[in-house]
């Protein structure tokens, strides 16, 4: 799935699920060291896991960061 990203320096985030869990995360722009980091982290992590886990954190001054919209673009693929 791709999701466009709002509020944050990457612009779009790629990603399936296969049998609840994450896999393949990649980000387009935004900071590249750190987003590779999360992307390895969350990787095979069930879903449910790594949205409760990522959810809400927040970017400086942002309402939102770049893990937050990974777990807004997971609740909408999964219908949550």
């Amino acid at each position: 799935m791709d999701y466009k990203t709002k509020g944050v320096c990457s612009q779009k985030i790629h990603f399936d699920i296969e049998e609840n869990k994450v896999k393949n995360v990649s980000f387009v722009g935004g900071c590249n060291g750190n987003l590779q980091g999360i992307s390895r982290l969350i990787e095979g992590m069930d879903v449910d896991e790594a949205i409760r886990r990522i959810e809400g954190i927040k970017c400086g001054f942002k309402t939102t960061s770049c893990p937050d919209q990974l777990a807004k673009a997971l609740n909408e693929a999964t219908g949550k």
